[in-house]
C-alpha cells in the first residue's frame, strides 16, 4: 500500500522576525539587551520591560530611567543597556517590530543576588584538648542560594548540609552551615575558613577565617648549657615547657636523692656554680600550666677538666689522618729517590772496574771502560 503525502511548501526563516538572547547579570552590574532582524521594511524596533512599559522606540527614550541608555540603533538593530541592575529588573523583556502583523521576541534577564561576606560564630573561648567545638557560618542576600564550604588550611572539611531560608518580601536567601570538630593540640592557632560558592563570585572572593585556641598540657624537655659538662665549670639546666597556657610553675628534683647543696633553682633553671663529680645523677623537671602536668629527665655526667668534646676529637682525627697521608707520600718519594741513586752509583762502579786495569785514576778508568773494547780489538789487529 502506498501513501501519498501532501507536498508542503519550503518554509524559509522570516527575515523580519526579531532575534534576542537571554542574559545573566549580577546585582549592581550592567546588562546589554540586543534585538536584531535580518531585514527591515522601515518598521521601528521597540524594547519593553517586564511590566510591558516601553523603554525605547527606535532612538527615542520612552521611560524616564537614567539607568537605561541607548547602546546602538540601526534599521536592523536596537540595543540598550541597563546599569546598576537591581533584583527587581529580573524577568522577561520584549522586543517588537511593528510590521503587519507585529512580530515579537522575548529575552529573559536573570539577576543574581550577590551573597554577603560569611560570618562565623560559635567560638568564643579556648577549648580544652579533646573537646568539641561547633562553628556556624552564615551568608545572606544570595540568589540563587549560595553554597558554603569549610576548610582547614587547604584541606576541605565536611560540614552539615546547608540550611537555606528565603527572605520574606525579598527574592534572596540566607544560607547557613555548621561544622563540629574534636580538637587536639595540633589545632591550636589553626585557621578554619568558611568560603562562599556562587555564580556571581570568583572562587575565594568571599570567605571568613576563625583561629582556634586549644588548651593543652605542656610538652617538657631539658636543655643543658653545653654537651660536655666539665668539673669546676659553671653549668645550668633549662626546663623548657611548651603548652597553652605557658607553664606557671617548675619543680626540680634529683632521682634517688636530693638536689646538691650548691645547686640553685631559679624557676625553669637549675644552676651549678661549680660542677663536681658528686653532682652526677638523673635530674627531673616537672612543669604545670593548670591544664595538666608533664616532666622530663636529664642524666648529668661530669667530665674531667681536660676532656674534649666529640667535635674536637673528630677534628683531631681528621688532622691526624692528613698528617699520616703526607708522611706516607714523603716516604714513597724517599724510597724512589734512594733506588734511583743506588742504580746510578752501581753503574759508576761497574765502569770504573772495567777500566781500572790500565788507568792511573778512576776517571780514566771509566773512559777506558767505555772505549776499552775497541782498544782491545785495535791491539789484536796490531799484533796480527
Amino acid at each position: 500500500m502506498t501513501f501519498l503525502l501532501p507536498c508542503l511548501p519550503y518554509l524559509e526563516e522570516d527575515p523580519l522576525q526579531p532575534i534576542t538572547s537571554d542574559e545573566t547579570v549580577s546585582a549592581g552590574g550592567t546588562v546589554t539587551l540586543t534585538c536584531q532582524v535580518a531585514e527591515n521594511d522601515n518598521s521601528s524596533l521597540q524594547w519593553s520591560n517586564t511590566a510591558q512599559q516601553t523603554l525605547y522606540f527606535g532612538e527615542k527614550r520612552a521611560l524616564r530611567d537614567n539607568r537605561i541608555q541607548l547602546h546602538r540603533s540601526t534599521p536592523t538593530e536596537l540595543s540598550i543597556t541597563i546599569s546598576e541592575v537591581q533584583l527587581s529588573d529580573d524577568g522577561e523583556y520584549t522586543c517588537s517590530i511593528f510590521t503587519m502583523p507585529v512580530r515579537t521576541a522575548r529575552a529573559t534577564v536573570t539577576v543574581l543576588g550577590v551573597p554577603g561576606k560569611p560570618q562565623i560564630s560559635g567560638f568564643e573561648n579556648p577549648v580544652p584538648e579533646g573537646g568539641k567545638v561547633t562553628l556556624t557560618c552564615t551568608s545572606t542576600g544570595s540568589k540563587p542560594p549560595a553554597m558554603l564550604h569549610w576548610f582547614r588550611g587547604h584541606q576541605e572539611l565536611q560540614g552539615r548540609p546547608d540550611v537555606v531560608e528565603s527572605v520574606p518580601d525579598d527574592p534572596t536567601y540566607n544560607v547557613s552551615s555548621e561544622l563540629t570538630l574534636e580538637v587536639s593540640r595540633s589545632d591550636d592557632n589553626a585557621l578554619i575558613t568558611c568560603a562562599v560558592d556562587h555564580p556571581s563570585l570568583a572562587p575565594g572572593d568571599k570567605r571568613s577565617e576563625q583561629a582556634l585556641r586549644v588548651l593543652y598540657s605542656p610538652d617538657v624537655q631539658i636543655l643543658p648549657k653545653s654537651d660536655l659538662p666539665r668539673e669546676g665549670e659553671n653549668f645550668h639546666l633549662q626546663c623548657l615547657g611548651v603548652g597553652n597556657p605557658e607553664p606557671a610553675s617548675y619543680i626540680w628534683e634529683k632521682k634517688d636523692g636530693e638536689l646538691p647543696p650548691l645547686a640553685k633553682v631559679d624557676g625553669a633553671l637549675l644552676q651549678f656554680e661549680m660542677l663536681n663529680k658528686s653532682d652526677n645523677g638523673i635530674y627531673l623537671c616537672r612543669a604545670d600550666n593548670g591544664i595538666g602536668k608533664n616532666q622530663a629527665e636529664y642524666t648529668l655526667l661530669v667530665q674531667d677538666p681536660t676532656a674534649m668534646s666529640t667535635s674536637s676529637g673528630v677534628d683531631h682525627a681528621v688532622i691526624g689522618g692528613v698528617v699520616a697521608v703526607i708522611v706516607f707520600i714523603l716516604l714513597c718519594l724517599l724510597i724512589v729517590l734512594g733506588r734511583y741513586l743506588i742504580r746510578h752509583k752501581g753503574t759508576y762502579l761497574t765502569h770504573e772496574a772495567k777500566g781500572s786495569d790500565d788507568a792511573p785514576d778512576a776517571d780514566t778508568a771509566i773512559i777506558n771502560a767505555e772505549g776499552g773494547h775497541s782498544g782491545t780489538e785495535d791491539k789484536k789487529e796490531y799484533f796480527i
